[in-house]
Order: structure tokens, then sequence, then C-alpha cells
């Protein structure tokens, strides 16, 4: 059989093992026919070993059929598997237990890989932290690495909407598993009328039951320096993993919420192992060629599934690549094409806050500046919070639905500042990661603050290519937010808009100094804040430069 010769596949068996603790995971076994041993791939689900790579992958034995043996489990507590599904917790031995036992299924060439995104993908990383020769390649898609801080919460504050929503479905399924059809049914309904606007929108009527159910509470009530989050995080295996030196294939979309998590792994992990990374224009599922407003073309959609069997026939099968791959992927969203690159790009333009103070009242009014082009005379800028109205997310990573969906609307706020650059002469590449430091007065000891990076096109609209979230103090506060790649045309602006909330991504900020997670309908009161601007003020740190560069 020649190396593009497709394999006759076997109908799918049913396997189960048992971890080191005596507990039985199922699988279900996808083989393909003919003379092997083929090296295997598997994927640890959460949802139900069914449910299998439908949302973003082709089916398993697509996979099957280019010479893999294809394990689909359902982890500990979930599906058909026995134990409790303990969020994260069993992920590490779990893992390395099935891993081995993958390794030795009859027709095994005794090489595994892993693939899967989300939770899938994050498991990948736990089960690299343990000593498993078997287990040589991973392809990890949009995940957590330090979980406290890339996905419980973004700089010190709590996802509520993505949070809360994604609790209620895995405390669903797992009431159901326990036989509590009661739970499962007002899980469900309160799935399909989230509401946030109980006296505690971040602890809400099913609150019990996601506490039994669930990881919510603890995700809420666990202090950041407790070890439970190193348990649950890679990150603080990073010496593990690096260490078994597994080939690892990182994969992020723009506009999905887990990109902060996908490239720390990046620059956590590359330079150590064998490293790739790819982002794309997509959210967090599905990936296709539209994400928001925008049609980004035939190359969008995605081909990680030809891609992620490149990855492992070299990795697994010892097979030299089509193409020599470039270690960085990334989709340009202005030129609608991929770039090949040997990084990812971090800041190397500032521009500098500058206006009249009516920023939040008139879209002409705050300009981005850069340095050296700032009027000496600077005026803050004065923005509020009102419990009542607050500002709202609009596309990015935060909206629903995400990505670049026009936001001249929302920008054209009274709750909104928006600071804008002049036209620009001529085309500029935006790579990389964008950060912006804020310095601000306020008399209240806490706030929050939401930044927004956008393109503005000749026509008006306004696309978001980045953003962050972050609590903040009065003083000065750098907010990270989400890396992106587009070409800029001439006669196109970057605009950045700042707001003191984004709900109900997250919760609403008292402005007491309580925390928005243990904060009440009667905690709320206006806040307001001055956002300092000149060149000692406000800035914005771009990865910037002339497309020719």
């Amino acid at each position: 059989m020649t190396d593009t010769a497709l394999h006759a596949v076997a109908p799918p068996r049913t396997g189960r093992m048992r971890t080191r603790d005596g507990t039985t995971l199922v699988a279900d076994i996808w083989q393909p026919e003919g003379d092997g041993p083929f090296p295997v791939l598997l994927m640890r689900q959460a949802y139900g070993r069914h449910i299998g790579t439908s949302l973003c992958y082709a089916p398993p034995e697509w996979y099957a059929a280019r010479g893999y043996i294809v394990v689909m489990q359902d982890a500990r507590g979930r599906g058909e598997s026995g134990g409790a599904f303990d969020l994260f917790r069993h992920e590490a031995q779990d893992g390395v237990d099935t891993v081995n036992w993958a390794a030795g299924l009859p027709g095994s060439s005794g090489l595994v890989g892993m693939f899967g995104f989300s939770f899938q993908g994050t498991n990948q990383l736990l089960a690299a932290t343990q000593h498993c020769p078997a287990l040589r390649a991973l392809a990890p898609a949009m995940i957590g690495w330090d979980l406290r801080h890339d996905w419980a919460y973004e700089n010190g504050a709590f996802p509520l909407r993505a949070n809360l929503g994604w609790a209620i479905q895995l405390a669903a399924e797992t009431a159901r598993l326990a036989g509590d059809h009661a739970a499962q049914a007002t899980l469900f309904a309160a799935s399909r009328a989230l509401s946030f606007s109980g006296p505690a929108p971040v602890r809400p009527p099913v609150l019990d039951l996601l506490r039994r159910y669930s990881h919510y509470t603890t995700w809420l009530d666990t202090p950041a320096e407790d070890p439970y989050w190193a348990t649950i995080s890679p990150a603080a295996h990073l010496d593990a993993i690096i260490a078994n030196k597994p080939a690892v294939f990182l994969i992020g979309g723009w506009y999905d919420s887990h990109l902060p998590g996908t490239l720390a792994a990046w620059r956590a992990l590359s330079g150590h192992v064998p490293a790739r990374l790819l982002v794309g224009p997509w959210g967090h599922f599905p990936w296709d060629r539209r994400t928001g407003d925008v049609d980004f073309g035939n190359d969008a959609i995605t081909d990680i599934d030809q891609q992620q069997v490149r990855w492992f026939d070299h990795w697994l099968k010892n097979r030299p690549p089509a193409v020599p791959d470039a270690p960085v992927r990334l989709f340009d969203m202005g030129a609608h094409a991929w770039r090949d690159s040997a990084d990812l790009p971090g800041p190397r333009a500032t521009f500098h806050l500058s206006g009249t103070g009516r920023a939040a009242i008139d879209t002409r009014d705050g300009a981005l500046l850069p340095a050296g082009q700032v009027p000496p005379a600077a005026v803050a800028q004065s923005l509020t919070l009102d419990p009542w109205r607050p500002a709202p997310p609009q596309g990015g990573s935060f909206g629903m639905p995400v990505g670049p969906v026009d936001r001249s609307r929302t920008d054209a706020r009274s709750d909104i500042a928006t600071f804008t650059t002049p036209p620009l002469a001529a085309s500029h590449l935006l790579a990389g990661e964008v950060r912006c430091r804020f310095v601000v007065r306020s008399t209240h000891p806490s706030f929050d603050l939401h930044a927004v990076l956008s393109r503005v096109a000749t026509t008006g609209q306004v696309h978001t290519l980045a953003e962050g979230y972050a609590a903040a103090r009065p003083g000065e506060t750098t907010v990270p937010m989400r890396a992106t790649c587009a070409r800029l045309q001439p006669g196109e602006a970057l605009r950045l808009s700042v707001a003191l909330s984004c709900f109900p991504a997250f919760p609403l900020n008292p402005g007491t100094g309580v925390s928005p997670c243990d904060a009440t309908l009667a905690d709320m009161g206006v806040t307001t804040v001055h956002i300092l601007t000149g060149e000692d003020g406000t800035s914005l740190h771009l990865p910037l430069s002339p497309a020719g560069e």
C-alpha cells in the first residue's frame, strides 16, 4: 500500500480498560484493515465518546482510513466510564494509563498521538506531564494552560457568561448520569434561558445544583494561591512536559476565548520541544470561512484534519512532511490568506491617547497618536459605568456571535470612549501581541477595564481585531489583549474602545472594593474613572509595521 492509498476500516468496536485505581473507562475503537502495525490516535471526551470528533474534525473513520487506530474514550465519570467526574483532576493519571493501554492494542505500533480541542486539548497536555514513552505527539486546540489565569479568570475578572454556561452544561450531564432527572431538567431549562438579572448574577438560583454537580463554585471560591490550580494546570508542570519531549501542534482562533492559554503554551513550550502554532480566523467553533460578519474566503475553511495527519505521520510514522512546516502559521484577516512566520511578534509601536475630553460623547474627539505627535496639553477622559445600562459585548471574543461584528453603534454609546488613528497613508501589517497600559485616576477603589482594538474600514464599519478585560485599581494597569494578524490598507484606521463593563460576559464591578463575584444588586452604584492621556498617560502597544518590512 502506498502512502496516499486509503485503508478500509472495520466497524467500530467497544473496548474497556482499568485505570491504576481500578476504574473502568470505555472507548470506541476504529481499526484500519490491512498490514499494520498502526499508530494510535486518542481523544478523551468529556461530552460522551459518541460525539466523537463531530464539532471540528473529520469523523474517526476518516483518520482510521489514513492508517491509524482511532480511540474515542469517555473520560472518567462521563458516558459509560466509571468513577466520578472531577474537572481535570484525574486527567493526568487517567490519560497516561489510557495511552499505555492504547499502545498495547492489537495491531498497534506502540506509538500514540492525542488530539482534540478545549477540554480534550488541555487533557492532552496533562497526560504529557506523566512519564510515558508511548506518547509521542499532541495536537491541542484552543486550550487552557494556566487554568486560573487563562480560563477560570481573565486578568482577575470572572468570565461570567462563559463559565456559567459551560458549568450548567457539564452539571446537567452529570445529573443525568446520576439519575437525578429533575436536576437535569432544571439545569437544561436554565441553559436555555440563561439570566443575569437576579439579585446576585454570579450566584444564580441553580447554584446549589452547580455546587453538587459541577466545578462552578470551586472556581468561584478557590483563592488564586491555592494548590488546586496547579493540580489542574499544565503550566504548573512545564518541566515534566519538557522532559517527556512530546511534539506539540497548538491550534488557536483569533476570536477564541481560550486564545491566551493557547499562546501561553506556545511561548512556554517552543524552543524546548518540537512545537508548531497555527491560529485561524475562528471562534471556539466552528472553524469555517465565515466568522461574525466577515467571509474570510475558502482559505479560512479548516484543513486541520489534513494538517494533523501530516503532523502525526511525521512523528508517529517517521515520514517527512510533504512541505516543511513553518513554526508559526497565522491567518491574515486583512489579506484573507495564511502567513508563515518564525515566531509570534511582540509590540513594536506605541500610540498615545489624546482628545479634548469628549471621547465618550463624540467618536471624532479621541485620537490615537504616535510618540512625538501628541499635544503637550493632556486632558483626562472621564468614563462612567451606570449599572442600569452597562456597556455590552459586541462580537470579538466575548460577544454572541463572536468575531468581527460591526461595533460602530456600540462605540457611539456615551459609556464607551473611543480613540482612533488618522487614516493610514500606506499599507501596514498588524501581526502579534497587543496590550494597553492604562493610567487611571478614580475615587473608587476598584473597577474593570474593557479594551477593544478595532479596524475602521473606509466604509465606516468597525470590526474588532483584539480585546482584553481586567480588574483594575487607580494608578497603572496593563491589560493584555488577544493577539491578532491583519494587513491594513491605505485609508483604514485603528480604534481603541474603552469601557468599564462588558456585561454579561463579565459581572459588574460595584466599585466599592467588593469582589464582583460576591456583589449583589444592592451593592451596585455609579462608578466614574478618569483615563489619563498624553505621552505620560495611557498607551496602546501594537505589533504594527509597514507592510513591506
